[in-house]
């Protein structure tokens, strides 16, 4: 392990994880947990070194995100918005965003978040753009938006009139000018990871100047971008997996029973060998990628599902980590999914059935 990924798990031993189940459910302490990534400079781990990011190489920063996840899924999933609209920022040709924001990301001196999972959906688009003068004019709705009062902006994504899709940096704050406005839901009560303060977005007219898009994608962009990414997005699911077996091994040195132990060297060694075939299988077909995350999340949810099972009656309590982590299981099933990894992960299920 690398000497800043050492860093960051004492960080998140001595900081996060003793207060990972208030994490979970209060959006201050979540906050201060992001708060304190940034203070460690690495909330643009992958921005180069240019723009005062760190530059981690792919595999480094996989690893990251398995061991974030391993100690707050809540942590895991608020930080991987941010880091995403880096990437989308180094990207884009909009080098006036570029020199504003990238410099100011890794330390969490700029928070942004996303707002672009409607385009997986099937039918009318929720939001659309139509361009006028200086740039475009958004109307309709976002779903999902994490991040609410603790990002100050998001990157929304609308679908232009030619099918095309822009996406553009927004105040993640109650806007009225005229008749163009922003608003916003509460947060959603939601079974897993509350304290992201999850909300949906209504564009009413607003207007989104072309200094502010980030870019603009062709018709099928995104599900393109969704295959691309299938394997590095198991790492949260693997982070998962790990935190569960950390409550199983617990369990064994508490009470010396044979069989939990043989319970943790099984799913344990299935972890390494699903880690392990992910780093070496970056070249192969879209299926194969879609199988391999789907054996992350299934092997998630049953080493969540074992933490449930040596926790004995306390697991039901709400504030038990075996508790959390069944539903931090829950979330990262169904994060960025696509119908080919719902069919991927039905599939994995299905085979699992005994015989």
């Amino acid at each position: 392990m690398s000497e800043l990924l050492q860093q960051i798990e004492s960080y998140l031993k001595q900081s996060v994880y003793p207060h990972a189940n208030q994490i979970d459910r209060c959006s201050k302490s979540l906050e201060a947990a992001f708060n304190g990534l940034g203070e460690l400079g690495v909330l643009g781990l992958r921005v180069p070194q240019r723009w005062g990011g760190p530059q981690l190489d792919a595999e480094t920063f996989n690893l990251f995100q398995e061991l974030i996840a391993r100690y707050s899924g809540a942590l895991a999933f608020l930080q991987t918005q941010h880091q995403s609209v880096g990437a989308m920022f180094m990207q884009s040709y909009n080098t006036q965003l570029q020199a504003e924001y990238l410099p100011r990301m890794s330390q969490g001196n700029a928070k942004i978040g996303v707002g672009f999972s409607h385009l997986r959906r099937l039918g009318n688009p929720s939001i659309i753009a139509i361009p006028v003068r200086g740039g475009y004019q958004l109307n309709g709705f976002v779903p999902w938006v994490t991040g609410w009062d603790i990002f100050e902006e998001f990157v929304v994504a609308a679908i232009l009139p030619d099918g095309q899709s822009v996406w553009g940096l927004v105040p993640f704050s109650e806007q009225k000018i005229g008749e163009s406005a922003i608003t916003f839901s509460s947060p959603m009560s939601l079974c897993a990871m509350t304290s992201t303060n999850t909300v949906t977005a209504t564009f009413n007219q607003w207007f989104l100047p072309s200094e502010k898009v980030v870019s603009i994608h062709p018709v099928g962009w995104m599900q393109n971008n969704d295959k691309a990414k299938v394997l590095p997005a198991s790492f949260l699911a693997l982070g998962c997996a790990k935190a569960g077996l950390d409550i199983v091994e617990t369990a064994f040195q508490r009470t010396e029973f044979s069989f939990i132990q043989d319970a943790f060297n099984s799913l344990n060694q299935e972890l390494n060998q699903c880690r392990s075939q992910i780093f070496s299988s970056q070249n192969i077909n879209t299926s194969e990628k879609h199988k391999l995350r789907a054996q992350a999340i299934e092997l998630a949810a049953r080493c969540a599902h074992a933490a449930i099972t040596v926790s004995s009656g306390a697991a039901n309590l709400n504030s038990h980590s075996a508790q959390r982590i069944y539903r931090e299981a829950l979330v990262f099933t169904v994060s960025g999914q696509t119908t080919e990894l719902m069919e991927a992960t039905l599939e994995k299920i299905k085979n699992c059935r005994v015989l």
